[in-house]
């Protein structure tokens, strides 16, 4: 049975306070509802992890649109890279499989595939640029082509189905890859980790913005864009990032990024609310 990544539960819009008033009375009172956070106090949302380190964010605080995304990019850049042999042992760790510790769990399918299977023949598993390498034309050199927030494992078949396809809502079906759907121009992940790829992507356009060696990076709102440094669909990332809240899985996957590996973090795993604001 494929591996299903749990999801974080919403809490209800008001909650239900339960006073005693005698031995034999119980009195229900709900309290107010809170108000809406508005876009100024959204950097100040509580995170969807308790492994960030005090302070990490405090350059973020307070902005919006273009500077969030300027502050964010100074907050994660300059990270430890990895060489892609180092991207093997990586993705072991970061994506082992919670109830199998000698399996990785595969990004599309949702497989727990045995670790000592990675490879390039059918059936092994392999690395995927969830941000396809050709568009921006990075490679596997160390940066963009081998920093392990997008890098994620895939069966070698749906790995190759994908290609470098943009991300968009489709209607074709992926063999050993229930849930995914590919047309000419787009692919689309399982519902359950649409979430995630759409937060990695996110991170990519902030992480790489040209202020360094590496390529800018940017989401536009089309396909099929070729060997240019961009992805789509941004609109369709935005509602898969919404209607997918991060999962423990992923969460913890980016604890271990920073601990262990790269010593950075995606923002939009933290924060999710920080995608409207910038975008």
């Amino acid at each position: 049975m494929p591996f299903r990544r749990s999801r974080l539960r919403r809490l209800p819009a008001s909650l239900l306070t339960l006073a005693t008033a005698t031995t034999t009375a119980v009195v229900i009172t709900t309290a107010p509802a809170q108000a809406a956070v508005s876009p100024t106090d959204q950097a100040a949302a509580p995170s969807t992890s308790s492994e960030i380190p005090s302070g990490y964010y405090d350059p973020a605080d307070g902005l919006s649109g273009e500077e969030l995304k300027t502050a964010l990019n100074g907050i994660i850049d300059d990270h430890t890279t990895l060489s892609y042999d180092q991207v093997w042992d990586a993705l072991k760790d970061v994506d082992e499989d919670p109830a199998n510790p000698d399996n990785v769990i595969t990004v599309y399918s949702q497989l727990s595939l045995p670790k000592s299977s990675n490879g390039g023949d059918p059936d092994q598993w392999n690395r995927e640029h969830t941000w396809a390498k050709s568009h921006g034309d990075f490679g596997t050199s160390a940066g963009p082509g081998t920093d392990i927030h997008h890098l994620m494992p895939e069966d070698v078949s749906v790995n190759s189905t994908r290609g470098n396809l943009d991300f968009d809502e489709t209607t074709g079906s992926v063999d050993q890859c229930t849930g995914c759907g590919v047309d000419d121009d787009s692919f689309a992940p399982p519902a359950e980790t649409r979430g995630d790829i759409a937060r990695a992507m996110f991170y990519m356009a902030v992480r790489y913005e040209g202020t360094d060696s590496y390529v800018d990076l940017e989401l536009n709102d089309q396909v099929d864009n070729g060997s240019a440094p961009y992805i789509g669909k941004l609109s369709v990332l935005k509602a898969w990032s919404e209607a997918d809240p991060p999962s423990e899985f992923e969460i913890n996957r980016n604890d271990k990024i920073y601990a262990d590996w790269q010593g950075n973090r995606n923002p939009f795993v933290d924060h999710p609310e920080w995608v409207e604001e910038i975008w």
